[in-house]
């Protein structure tokens, strides 16, 4: 059994990201181990959970991994903590569209079987919160929401009046937070600047978010609120087990900084730094658990792959913000085209398919794949039905994985002469590059749905 919460809203900009984050520093600087994890395929918001609570932040997407996923990966993140807490997606009963609840932060909570606590923004009124809450809690019975926390509170006057309304409704408030612009983090073309990126300021920022919290909110009562939690059946999620036949459990290795390989197993280099900040965390323990050492580097400023490298992967991130400093580290540019060039396995996703492009936005990139990429005003962005058009170093021809786009790139030509993914909706097109043992898309993917993904790379990279 695992204290938890999940943190909801009405709407998107309600404040969930403050009031989640703040709770998970509030309660890891009292002492306790907390699990953070966040609803949706967001890669932002668990960096800046990982710094308030020092542990990674894990996704739970029941698109892209499944209903029956999201209770095991839950608690194969937590084992071992005191508390979890869950950040919600959007507005609670927001999820895959056209899809009814799937994804939803309503639909996470249920599988969780967890309390939900509402965060509303009560800037713009009084009295009709209680309407708000009221219909939000009544319109699930299966849903649990257990309390409230007021974000934007303007004064005493205004929290009283809000909170005899919802006195009315029989729903307890737990919290009050006046407005606090200074604790604001900032934002960009695709939602938070990622915490590698402005991680003196994120302390600070993430300090203050546990400061209001303590002083808004009541943690004694949220903490019992979490407690109250029935317990969970099942078993947690094990990635030895998930690529099973695997050697004896590395996880020892899994993600460390190291220049050589284990004797016996490959070295798969994973990109890192501020410009490739999107993963999740499963995926190192997936390519560990295969029988790889994992090690990171830093395309902005390491100069050299690490020796030994046998697989590269490259994921998401924001490479458009570094174009010119990627560019400019040509020797690396030239050890990962050089790479390629030599048949070792190499999956790139996204920001990943921008670096192994001829260029970005007119900078020089890694001229592995014969296609260019620029910035566009347009957002691409909303889950994806794939299917593995031709064999690769990640997919046989017809595997079928769910996905995810993300981004304001356009890559020209979007498909390359053998594609990488087959996209069946929204619509119906080819999408991303196979070219030897090259798989590039703009598709990100959870592997723990599809753990022989992990388990076919690091076969490919061993000799």
């Amino acid at each position: 059994m695992v204290a938890r919460l999940v943190i909801a809203a009405p709407s998107s900009g309600s404040g969930k990201t403050t009031v989640a984050t703040g709770l998970m520093a509030a309660f890891s600087a009292a002492g306790l181990a907390v699990s953070p994890h966040k609803v949706g395929p967001d890669y932002i918001d668990p960096g800046y959970h990982a710094l308030a609570t020092g542990r990674p932040g894990r996704n739970l997407d029941a698109y892209l991994c499944g209903p029956d996923l999201v209770a095991p990966l839950f608690a194969h993140g937590a084992a071992g903590c005191d508390l979890a807490v869950v950040e919600g997606v959007m507005g609670m009963y927001d999820g895959a569209a056209g899809q009814g609840e799937l994804a939803s932060t309503a639909h996470v909570a249920k599988l969780l079987r967890a309390p939900v606590v509402l965060v509303v923004d009560a800037s713009s009124q009084s009295r009709s919160v209680a309407a708000l809450v009221h219909g939000f809690a009544s319109w699930d019975p299966e849903v649990r929401v257990a309390g409230v926390i007021l974000n934007k509170v303007g004064s005493d006057r205004h929290e009283a009046l809000l909170r005899e309304a919802l006195d009315e409704a029989g729903v307890p408030v737990l919290g009050a937070l006046r407005r606090a612009a200074q604790v604001q983090t900032p934002s960009r073309h695709l939602g938070l600047v990622p915490v590698a990126e402005r991680r003196g300021d994120a302390v600070e920022s993430v300090a203050a978010l546990a400061s209001r919290v303590r002083e808004g909110c009541d943690l004694d009562a949220l903490l019992a609120l979490a407690r109250s939690a029935p317990s969970l059946s099942g078993e947690a999620w094990d990635p030895v087990a998930a690529v099973s036949p695997a050697s004896p459990s590395p996880s020892s290795s899994a993600g460390r900084a190291a220049s050589s390989a284990t004797p016996g197993r490959p070295l798969v280099a994973v990109a890192g730094g501020p410009a490739f900040t999107f993963s999740y965390a499963e995926h190192t323990e997936l390519l560990a658990a295969a029988g790889a050492d994992v090690v990171t580097f830093d395309p902005l400023h390491d100069e050299q792959l690490p020796d030994g490298t046998a697989g590269l992967v490259i994921g998401g991130g924001f490479p458009e913000v570094y174009a010119p400093e990627l560019s400019a580290n040509d020797v690396l540019r030239k050890a990962v085209a050089e790479l390629a060039r030599s048949g070792a396995p190499v999956a790139a996703e996204c920001a990943g398919l921008l670096y192994l492009s001829r260029e970005l936005d007119g900078k020089p990139m890694c001229g592995v794949l014969d296609a260019g990429a620029r910035m566009s005003e347009r957002l691409t962005l909303g889950y994806r039905e794939a299917v593995a058009v031709s064999d690769s170093v990640l997919a046989a021809a017809g595997t079928r994985m769910q996905g995810h786009e993300f981004h304001r790139t356009v890559m020209e030509p979007g498909a390359g002469p053998v594609p990488a993914w087959g996209l069946h909706r929204p619509e119906r097109r080819v999408e991303g590059f196979v070219q030897g043992n090259v798989h590039a898309s703009y598709l990100h993917t959870h592997w723990a749905a599809e753990p022989g993904v992990a388990r076919r790379f690091v076969e490919r990279c061993t000799p």
